[in-house]
This record gives C-alpha cells, structure tokens and sequence, in this order.
C-alpha cells in the first residue's frame, strides 16, 4: 500500500454530529456527513473511542471493547458506517486503547473480587510505610497510584484513577487484546490507532529520584516484542490495514523501529516533539509565545531521519488532545484564513501521511471559555485544582486554559448559523465556540475557503507524484520567519515556501527555471522570480524533470 497518498481524517464522534438531540454526537451523524467527507477527499476516518465508557476522559477509559456505548448507537449503526463509508471508498480506523481500561471493565472488576486470573491482568503493588510503590505521577496530575483499603494494595494508573493499566507482561493480556483487534477486523475494519501504545511495556517499579517515572515506563525494553507479536496476530496478516500508534515522548531510534516495515509493527507512528515549542522548560501549562526556530528544528530533523532509517511519520498539527493550531501558531483574528492554509500547507507537503482534525478544515478556533464551569476536560479539571492550590492567580489560569486546554479541540463542529452551530437540537455536552455564525461549513463552495483549499492539497498528494514518494530536503533552515523545504524523486522537483508570521519578507533563495505555481493560499499564479511572502503566504512551485 502506498501510504504517501493516503489522507486521513480524526473525528471526535462526541463533539460531531448529534441526530437524536441529546447533545452528544452518535454513529449516525457520522453517516449523514459521509458525503462531505467524500467530497473533501479523505480515504480513512480515524473515530475516537465510541465503546462502551464511563465517559471519565471521553471514551478512553473504555469498559467494554466489543460493544457500542448507547449514547453513540448500536452494532447495527456502526455496520451501516462500514458500508456507507466503503461506497464512498473511504474506510474507518477504530482507536485502541490497550494501555489501560475503565475500572469498571469487567476484567477490573473480577480483579477486585480477587479472581487471580484477573488480578494479574492489572499492576497491583503494596505501598511504602503508607506511601505509593513508587513516586511516579499520573499524566493527569497527583500519584500513578490509587490505593484499595479492602486490600491494602495500590494498582497503577499512568493516566486517571479510572484508568487502570494492564499489565502487558502477562500474555493472556496480549491475547485479550490481540482477539479485540481481530473482532474489529471480521466488522470490516481497515485501520487501527493505537492509543500511548510505548508505555505498556513497563521497565521496574522503582522511585524516579531524576523526574516523574516516564523513563520506567516509556519505549520499554519488551515493547517492540509486544508490538511484533500484536502485529503478527492480527491485523500484519492483512495488505489492506494501516496502523498508526501515538508515541508519547518518544525517540527517533525507536519511533523508526516501530514504522519500518522491516520490523513487522506498524505502518506509521505520531509524535509530539514538534508541539512542545510552547512549554517552557517543558511546562505545558506556561504560557509562552511559541518558538519558530523549535519548529524547524523538530519537524525537519524527524523528516530527515525517519526517511534516512525507513521509518514512516503521521503527520498532523493537532488532534483531541491538542489546542486549535490556527489559535496557537496562527493568527485566529486578522489572517485566519491566510494562516490556517498556510499552516496546512507546511503538513501537507511533507513526507508521511497527513491527519485532519475535524473542523481544521473550515479553521475552527480555540474555544475561549471564561469560567471553569464551561470545561470538561479531566485534566484541564485536575489542574485547575493544582494550579491553585499552588497559588497561582485565576486570569493566570484561564488565560492559560484559553490557550492550551484540550476543550479547546472538543467542541462541536460547527457546520452552519443555526442553533448550536447545527451541531444539535438539544443542550451540547459542550459549548458551542460563539464564533460559529462567522466560521462554519457554509462557504465551503467559495473558491478562496479553507474547505476547498484542504481539497486541492489532498488532490495534489493523490495527483503529484512527489508529494507522495518523494524524497525531504530543508531549506533556510537559520531563517526566522520562513519555513521551506524542498522534495524530490525521479521526475518531479517540489519546493515548498511558508511565511509563518505577519510581516512581508524576501525569500533569499533562488527558485530553479521552469517551476510552476500549484497552489497559492493568496489564489494566486506566484512567480518564483525574486519571491517576496506576504503575512502568512504559503506557495507550492513544481518543476518536471
């Protein structure tokens, strides 16, 4: 499979279509917006978990991993999805969550009556002199340990209290797991998203005296083994499924061994060193303008060195977990339009197989609520708790959530001027943004659009034969304000030229004879002779060999 002309699209079902007016979206919103999918171009739809949950952080603490929660549909909705999406040639990717499970899954719960089949699916320790195992702490905030009176033990959470880990040391855990993926294949099935998949081979169980406890549990030394044998057993048996895995603070050496094909994982991994270019010292609740040079750093080294070593990037700006990117690197107010295609531009020229989050397409914005009662998000909850109890002021706090909250990707897409952005004839789980009656689907047929420019830049990764296959090549690489870059294969030369700020520059690069404009975010036939970007300008030039 050619996965350089793939596109793929992330909907976050909660937050996208509700047909029943509950306020929560559902599988059937998904099937009535198929065609503007289609029309847009997408081959896969990555859908966040829609399993059966108590919704503690939205579906990723799932209870039941063969089952339809009720507020998203049943079975036969999502078959109708599989169907409705295969006439379209578009093919769905479900979201695994194989780190951990809710604690109300039933293989928790047997655990917790002491069934010592099921005990051992799980990390039960006894505490320290009335302290945890160890001192690592939740990605949410507070301990990785949650104490059990009845037992006078603790079980591990790297994420919330109702997040236990499994423990993937014990292989009637990989077993379990590999028969979910094989459930989900036999429905038809043709992607599979693994979600912190590098934390579940876990190293010791000791107190990190240097951080947190992520170097115990992070890429661990059986995970490249768990990740063969997952592949082995289920879906590496197929020429037609791609995966992908989130690798949270991972390493270039390990995130090619996990996409190289050589090594039988998976086809493709995400990482987030690129979004890390607004963390001082690597606090992500600080609020920082972000960092250019960072930027380039990030993005041009793991270009290089995935291609150089046969790995293989997914290539995104944000997804559920992320703030809006128009709202972080762009400019949301005066070039919004200009900034968010730009912005798109930089991705989908690039070597991997490009992600869209929905509403990226249309530009959709942060959410920018005033009071915490609008938040919903687990951690956003938990550190407003912490960062006041640390004594840090309340604008500080909003103003930091304004910017970083996850909420900020999780409100509902906003299709039209109606009500509730056409989201839903009831009460959203989730404020609609009050942008909505500016910033909807409704212009997508105007030639200038976000919409139609995301078009014609998935039409150019399935039409132009470099984009696809292509080998990298930075550019400028010491300019403060322009990102650039070059592609390459046997036929074609691509060059690709972003201004990421709001002042005119020069490019001080000359263009070789015979290139051509493809795509302009200004809607213009750019001349490369003595290139001059305006605010956020973005153009693609193309040369045939």
């Amino acid at each position: 499979m050619n996965l350089g002309n793939k596109v793929v699209y992330q909907i976050y079902p909660k937050s996208f279509q509700d047909t029943n007016g509950d306020g929560i979206g559902d599988l059937k919103g998904i099937i009535e917006h198929l065609d503007y999918l289609k029309e847009l171009g997408v081959d896969y739809l990555w859908i966040s978990p829609f399993f059966v949950s108590p919704q503690n952080d939205n579906g990723y603490d799932i209870a039941d991993y063969r089952d339809i929660d009720p507020m998203y549909g049943t079975m036969e909705d999502f078959e109708r999805l599989v169907e409705e999406a295969k006439k379209r040639n578009i093919y769905l990717m479900m979201d695994m969550v194989f780190n951990h499970c809710s604690t109300k899954h039933e293989w928790f719960q047997k655990a917790l009556k002491g069934d010592p089949y099921y005990r051992d699916f799980f990390i039960f320790r006894k505490g320290r002199n009335g302290l945890p195992p160890t001192n690592w702490e939740s990605n949410f905030g507070g301990s990785a340990w949650n104490y059990l009176p009845e037992t006078d033990e603790y079980y591990l959470h790297l994420f919330h209290e109702t997040q236990a880990d499994l423990n993937w040391e014990n292989p009637e855990v990989r077993k379990a797991c590999c028969d979910i993926v094989n459930f989900w294949i036999d429905k038809g099935v043709k992607g599979f998203r693994f979600d912190v998949i590098n934390l579940i081979s876990k190293e010791c169980y000791e107190d990190d005296l240097k951080g947190n406890g992520k170097r115990f549990y992070t890429d661990g030394p059986r995970i490249h083994e768990f990740l063969h044998e997952l592949n082995r057993e289920t879906f590496g048996k197929y020429d037609d499924i791609i995966t992908v895995g989130e690798m949270a603070s991972t390493t270039l050496e390990n995130s090619i061994r996990y996409s190289n094909p050589d090594s039988e994982e998976l086809s493709m991994i995400f990482n987030f060193h690129h979004l890390r270019i607004d963390y001082p010292s690597g606090n992500k609740w600080e609020v920082q303008p972000f960092r250019f040079h960072d930027l380039k750093k990030n993005l041009f080294m793991w270009q290089r060195e995935m291609e150089k070593g046969g790995g293989w990037n997914a290539l995104f700006w944000y997804n559920h977990d992320q703030p809006r990117i128009v709202s972080r690197i762009g400019d949301e107010d005066r070039y919004r339009k200009e900034s968010a295609k730009m912005l798109a531009t930089t991705i989908h020229g690039l070597q991997g197989t490009p992600y869209i989050y929905q509403g990226e397409e249309i530009g959709m914005t942060n959410a920018h609520f005033t009071d915490i009662s609008q938040y919903r998000d687990i951690e956003t909850l938990n550190y407003y708790t912490i960062l006041k109890q640390k004594g840090k002021p309340e604008e500080e706090i909003y103003e930091s959530f304004r910017r970083k909250s996850r909420d900020n990707s999780r409100t509902p897409m906003q299709w039209d001027d109606t009500k509730n952005a056409g989201f839903s004839t009831g009460e959203p789980w989730i404020s609609v943004i009050s942008n909505y009656k500016e910033i909807n689907t409704l212009d997508r047929e105007e030639d200038d659009s976000i919409f139609q420019y995301y078009r014609k830049l998935i039409q150019l990764r399935k039409t132009v034969p470099v984009i696809a296959d292509g080998t990298f090549e930075a550019l400028m690489e010491d300019h403060d304000r322009i990102l650039a870059y070059k592609r390459e294969n046997d036929s074609q030369l691509l060059y690709v030229f972003c201004n990421y700020f709001a002042e005119d520059v020069d490019v001080p690069y000359e263009v070789p004879e015979g290139c051509r404009c493809i795509i302009s975010n200004y809607n213009e036939d750019i001349k490369p002779e003595k290139l001059r970007l305006r605010p956020y300008e973005a153009v693609m030039f193309l040369k045939d060999k």
